[in-house]
């Protein structure tokens, strides 16, 4: 079966079976690396990526429920020519240790913005509360998403 989705702005048509994870088409199919195979269970996060402008682990959906959604993945983000502000700011505060949870940490602090550009710290971390990360950088992540917010209200 094929399947019209748009993803990073781009119409794609992808051959998959309906039920196929969204995740393995984005990295398998279409060589976006920026969404990684974590737990597979929708647990990690480190899978995630905005569908219709809201935030998905596309380990756990189905290539048939993304209907007509846009798709943003990290690589939608920015560019290595122009980074996205978060992007950016996870390099400055150096947010990422391994950076296997990077993507995730990323998509979610960009869903957050997008709905609330002025979060207080405590909406900031409730907000990567469901992203794991077992480097421990939890903090710089958080000051990177706040550097963020605060040049947002500049």
């Amino acid at each position: 079966m094929t399947y019209q989705i748009t993803v990073n702005g781009e119409s794609q048509i992808v051959a998959a079976a309906p039920e196929t994870p969204l995740l393995y088409v984005l990295r398998n199919d279409l060589g976006l690396n920026g969404p990684k195979f974590g737990c597979g269970l929708g647990q990690c996060g480190a899978c995630a990526a905005l569908v219709g402008g809201k935030l998905v682990r596309t380990c756990s959906m189905a290539l048939r429920d993304v209907g007509g959604d846009p798709i943003v993945t990290l690589e939608g983000l920015g560019t290595v020519q122009k980074l996205h502000p978060l992007q950016q700011a996870f390099i400055e505060e150096q947010a990422a240790q391994c950076g296997y949870c990077s993507n995730g940490m990323i998509m979610a602090a960009k869903a957050l913005l997008d709905r609330n550009p002025k979060p207080s710290d405590e909406e900031i971390r409730d907000a990567l509360a469901d992203q794991l990360c077992r480097c421990g950088v939890h903090n710089r992540v958080v000051r990177a998403v706040r550097k963020v917010a605060m040049e947002q209200m500049r």
